[in-house]
């Protein structure tokens, strides 16, 4: 769904930031049925932990992206967001290469939804002065987050052995 986000981002109609904020919902909402499934029927498999935090990220990242291009989307958030996910990509990609998993932690499930409400407020119109307070005080939270987890994950990764709920 993700490059038809991009398109509906790209026109410049509240009819499109609506339909982009739907397709949104829809995108993400299906993404935690389908964990959620594959947990409660014990279908989880070492390739499905690797990509489905690849999909979030690509839901993620391609809208943000592309609403900091169109100027509706602060660029030291994006720049922040996109360099935690290429840092953590790569580094379960090198884990990958080592025969070491690295599933999804409670940080990076919080973060993941952090983001993504972030995103959606973004991909709303302008809404007015209060809203717009609140949406940018969801950035920074999902900011705050996206640092921590990615720091979580190197932690996690060269100390294999600790938990994280």
């Amino acid at each position: 769904m993700a490059p038809i986000l991009v398109l509906l981002i790209l026109s410049p109609s509240r009819a499109a930031s609506y339909l982009a904020a739907a397709l949104f919902v829809v995108a993400a909402a299906s993404d935690g049925v389908d964990g959620y499934l594959a947990r409660r029927h014990e279908t989880t498999s070492r390739l499905g932990q690797w990509l489905d935090p690849l999909a979030d990220k690509i839901l993620v990242t391609a809208p943000i992206v592309t609403l900091t291009v169109v100027g509706r989307f602060p660029l030291w958030a994006t720049a922040i967001i996109v360099a935690r996910e290429f840092a953590v990509s790569a580094l379960r990609v090198w884990l990958g290469t080592r025969g070491r998993a690295m599933p999804a932690s409670w940080w990076g499930k919080v973060k993941t939804a952090a983001q993504m409400l972030a995103v959606l407020l973004y991909l709303l119109p302008d809404l007015g002065d209060s809203v717009e307070s609140v949406r940018f005080g969801i950035l920074v939270a999902a900011v705050v987050l996206t640092a921590l987890s990615g720091l979580d994950y190197f932690l996690r990764a060269v100390r294999p052995g600790r938990r994280t709920g």
